[in-house]
């Protein structure tokens, strides 16, 4: 969710509205400071809906909140009104690789939903952190205690508790939406681990990647950096096999040309707003955004400018670390 959403959350639960029509959000930002100066002493806001209510009590602060917000609330038309959230988790919990697809694609729909969440980095080596759970793979995700699986899966569910009235099979292009989700787990998530580990340069550089923003010891972090990068570097060239790729760039700039083209020059596949589509492509995509492989794809496909796009709409993260 963008951060005009963000504050116009904010703006109901001080007795006022805020909209994206005409206010930039820097202006919204400034308005809305004195009123929530108090929620975070650090200087980047955190926005956890759960407790956010708490923070607002004296009636004085509504009022001055309707008050610092009544020109924004001229902008909200009726054809986009400003709908209170239905869910709001009070603990929720991402145990995740920080370069993992799978996970990123989780990240990516909890982001834009602005839903706060707690992130478990997982040790590859010995996944102390889900020793609880039956489940060894990543991600998962519990909710309230009640613990998810699978990407996919996961993100249907949380979809149906913030969206209840709709499903895939209700809303319109509905079947587009589903036929692009299953691109994304069946074809496009196949062609990423041959680009990222196409040369020994490349599988270092993703390495380091990974080792740097995975839980690691030091020695732990050596050792996974050029052993985990020389061995990727051949489980690679099994994978373009299974896969049936040739060239490992022309597949990743075909998908991306493929995703463009589905867009039919619309914004997102969503039209004017991003769907689970659109989320999913993102989330995949966004751990190579600044590897080889991923500055290669933006410079040679036209895939950039709706990245560009998406970065703006799912916006900064939900999540702290745990």
């Amino acid at each position: 969710m963008n951060k005009v959403n963000k504050l116009a959350v904010l703006g109901r639960a001080v007795g006022g509205r805020a909209s994206a029509a005409g206010i930039g959000l820097t202006t919204q930002r400034r308005l809305l400071q004195p009123a929530v100066w108090g929620l975070n002493s650090a200087s980047k806001l955190q926005w956890f809906p759960h407790n956010l209510a708490g923070h607002f009590p004296p009636p004085a602060l509504a009022v001055s909140g309707t008050m610092l917000l009544s020109g924004l609330a001229q902008n909200v038309s009726a054809e986009d009104p400003v709908h209170p959230k239905k869910f709001l988790p009070k603990d929720v919990v991402l145990y995740q690789y920080e370069a993992c697809p799978f996970c990123n694609k989780v990240k990516a729909f909890l982001d834009y939903y602005d839903i706060g969440y707690k992130v478990v980095e997982v040790n590859p080596i010995n996944k102390k952190e889900i020793k609880w759970s039956e489940y060894k793979k990543v991600p998962i995700l519990t909710v309230d205690g009640e613990q998810m699986v699978d990407s996919s899966d996961i993100i249907n569910k949380l979809f149906q508790r913030i969206h209840p009235e709709k499903s895939l099979d209700s809303v319109p292009d509905g079947g587009e939406e589903r036929k692009w989700l299953g691109w994304v787990d069946n074809h496009l998530v196949h062609v990423l681990s041959p680009n990222i580990y196409r040369s020994a340069s490349e599988a270092i550089e993703s390495f380091d990647y990974i080792t740097t923003h995975g839980n690691f010891s030091f020695t732990e972090r050596i050792i996974a950096k050029y052993g985990g990068a020389a061995a990727m570097y051949f489980v690679s060239k099994k994978l373009k096999k299974r896969h049936n790729i040739t060239d490992e760039r022309a597949a990743l700039y075909g998908a991306a040309e493929t995703w463009v083209d589905a867009l039919k020059g619309r914004k997102f596949l969503g039209g004017l707003e991003p769907n689970l589509a659109d989320l999913a492509v993102f989330g995949v995509l966004r751990p190579i955004r600044h590897l080889k492989s991923g500055r290669d794809m933006v410079e040679h496909t036209r895939i950039g400018e709706w990245y560009s796009r998406m970065e703006a709409a799912v916006g900064e993260s939900s999540g702290i670390k745990a």
